[in-house]
């Protein structure tokens, strides 16, 4: 009999995680607490190893064919163009292939055969009991049921840790920023060029996505007191912060601030001493959070997967696999985590000059 196993969430890694069980032979059902895939975000990078777990996977190619290639124009204040450059052409970027975050979730999501693969809408885990050769779950919805093995690929502010490993505060580190991104559909963009804008401690971005335009605003902040799931007060602090901001932010503020599908959060990263917890393993954000500010959140979702789904598939017991899983991968994440200080200081520096600074570490300027 195949042994089941439970994904909480139908993420990036999620659905890799998914695949790589489902092709070594277990039965898997993912829970995802929206109703559909959760769609928006700012495009992502693909690199590195995930590069070769794509290849395995049989995507890779349908990656290189929703490539994102554009250009970024840095702008002052009168929307005047400072800098031109293109990340894909960098020297440090070579190779790596950045793609919209709605577009890997699709490719992921159809390379699942959904007939073999349960897939569960708006619902999630409520509660977890460990027992030596199963877990229990009990579903939103009143449904239970036993797996071998539960999975939490369920983001930054995972359930599944705070359930079996404890509160988000152990475990999470704020690393002075907040950062918010929607759908601005009424600021009109070039095709294929990004906009970049700074002011002193704040970042601002706009990026054409087929026939939208997506915002992106960080700010520098001390700790504040907010609920992640408080929309309407993300809303408010977005306001008070950008209220008085130059360029184009005053349409940015004005599509976030009436936009149904804000997404606002901390830049913060998370950090463990042990992913595995009995028969429960994190994976992806909810094991060890980056950054956006390290450009790795994608690819270490992805090659994590692949890792501890084979360290499954190689050891006849669990116990093994999860500590190979928690003992090889570890001195790489934690090597991607300690550059978020170098993405933090590019993206949203403290003064005008050192704006300027950050400028000219790109090489085509106008």
């Amino acid at each position: 009999m195949k042994k089941q196993v439970l994904i909480s969430g139908a993420s990036i890694a999620g659905l890799t995680l998914a695949y790589w069980l489902h092709k070594y032979g277990y039965k898997v059902t993912v829970v995802e607490i929206s109703n559909g895939l959760r769609r928006g975000g700012s495009p992502i990078d693909v690199r590195g190893v995930a590069l070769n777990v794509a290849k395995e996977m049989g995507i890779l190619e349908k990656i290189k064919a929703k490539e994102f290639m554009h250009t970024d124009e840095i702008v002052n204040a009168k929307n005047e163009t400072i800098v031109t450059f293109s990340l894909n052409k960098q020297p440090e970027y070579l190779g790596d292939i950045e793609i919209h975050r709605d577009d890997l979730l699709e490719i992921l999501y159809e390379n699942i055969p959904t007939n073999e693969v349960d897939i569960i809408f708006d619902n999630k885990i409520e509660k977890l009991v460990q027992y030596d050769d199963n877990v229990e779950v009990t579903f939103k919805n009143g449904d239970s049921s036993t797996f071998d093995f539960v999975f939490g690929a369920d983001g930054t502010h995972s359930a599944v840790r705070k359930l079996v490993f404890g509160a988000e505060e152990k475990y999470s580190k704020f690393y002075g920023e907040y950062f918010a991104f929607a759908e601005a559909p009424n600021i009109k963009t070039k095709p294929n060029v990004g906009l970049i804008y700074n002011e002193p401690c704040k970042f601002a971005a706009l990026y054409p996505f087929k026939n939208a335009v997506n915002a992106l605003v960080v700010f520098r902040s001390p700790k504040l007191n907010w609920d992640h799931r408080n929309h309407e007060q993300h809303k408010q602090i977005l306001k008070e912060t950008f209220q008085n901001s130059s360029w184009k932010i005053p349409e940015i503020l004005d599509a976030m601030l009436h936009s149904d599908n804000l997404y606002f959060d901390e830049v913060c990263q998370i950090h463990m001493p042990s992913w595995t917890q009995g028969r429960v393993a994190l994976v992806g954000d909810a094991a060890h959070a980056a950054s956006f500010h390290t450009g790795m959140g994608t690819s270490l979702a992805m090659q994590g997967a692949s890792i501890l789904a084979k360290e499954l598939y190689s050891n006849d017991h669990y116990e093994t696999a999860f500590a190979k899983y928690n003992d090889t991968y570890r001195p790489f994440v934690e090597s991607v985590q300690a550059k978020i200080y170098r993405g933090i200081n590019y993206l949203v520096p403290e003064t005008e000059e050192a704006i300027q600074e950050a400028y000219k570490r790109f090489m085509i300027k106008k």
